[in-house]
């Protein structure tokens, strides 16, 4: 096979009851460059490996499988370093969960397109849509028009799904305070804006499942909201520090925010309404609004999906 120019990467554990449609949006895509698919499962108890074999069997120049025999998770390893990470050789990486999956053939063509045509941006991302216990739930990252976010507004909390990542390798395997807080999205998106923001593409090419059984938000719904809070503020602290303050106004904006979210989770409500935070109320109200908006029209634009 030659050098793929996109290598996914595809993380999986008891994913059994939908595997099958994330591999299916691997193998349906059409493009003009080599493409290798790294799936990772984390001694799923309910199938999903054998459904990987299955599909790597029928695609051996497509799919590298890695099986683990014990979960690694449960272990605390960050799995994408310590086993995906020597295995890549694209020079972009693409990103879709096990229980996520890509609806448009032409996904990864238009995002290496896209991004041969800024090699100034680092990160891509593009509208998604998002499901609920099966049923449509709106969409993730909806706006109206293809272009490059500039760094300091994706900071400010531009919502992202991970099925629709794609960045340049050098920038996926690199090391940075924040993913030492925490190895999530939040933390590769930071990193891959800071150098040119974030190339956005307006098509809906790929679902989001939201408290599917067996995904991420499911099996973590009882999680803390005050604990993820505590990570984001400690992965925009990082950010901060490591950029050189370049973007500290944004990173101020998202940390009152954070703090915000917090007050509300503790009841305060009082101190969330105080004078001070008018300004960001405003804002914040502002931005849903638009988010409302743009979501109304990709469920317009995008009703067959």
């Amino acid at each position: 096979m030659d050098k793929p120019k996109v290598t996914v990467i595809c993380y999986a554990y008891n994913h059994a009851s939908c595997i099958r449609d994330a591999l299916e949006g691997f193998v349906r895509q059409k493009t003009s460059f080599p493409v290798e698919v790294i799936v990772h499962d984390d001694a799923s108890s309910d199938g999903t490996a054998a459904i990987i074999r299955e599909y790597a069997g029928r695609y051996p120049d497509l799919l590298r499988p890695v099986f683990q025999t014990e979960n690694q998770h449960a272990k605390g390893v960050a799995i994408g370093p310590a086993f995906c990470f020597p295995l890549v050789r694209g020079d972009y990486v693409a990103l879709c969960e096990g229980d996520d999956y890509w609806t448009d053939p032409s996904k990864l063509q238009r995002q290496v397109d896209a991004m041969e045509a800024h090699p100034e941006v680092d990160i891509c991302a593009h509208c998604t849509r998002k499901t609920k216990g099966g049923k449509p739930d709106g969409f993730v990252a909806a706006r109206l028009r293809d272009g490059v976010i500039p760094a300091g507004d994706a900071v400010k909390g531009l919502p992202i799904a991970t099925a629709s990542l794609l960045c340049r390798s050098a920038v996926y395997l690199q090391t940075s305070p924040m993913r030492e807080v925490r190895f999530n999205d939040l933390a590769l998106l930071l990193q891959g804006i800071s150098r040119g923001g974030l190339l956005y593409l307006s098509r809906c090419m790929a679902v989001y499942r939201y408290q599917h059984p067996g995904s991420w938000s499911a099996a973590h719904r009882g999680m803390q909201r005050l604990e993820a809070d505590q990570t984001e503020r400690q992965i925009l602290q990082a950010f901060d520090r490591w950029s050189g303050g370049r973007y500290h106004r944004s990173v101020s904006w998202r940390l009152s925010k954070s703090e915000s979210s917090s007050l509300l989770t503790r009841g305060r409500v009082l101190d969330f309404l105080s004078p001070r935070r008018f300004p960001l109320l405003v804002s914040r109200l502002g931005r849903t609004l638009r988010r409302r908006f743009n979501s109304f029209y990709c469920s317009l634009r995008w009703t067959s999906m």
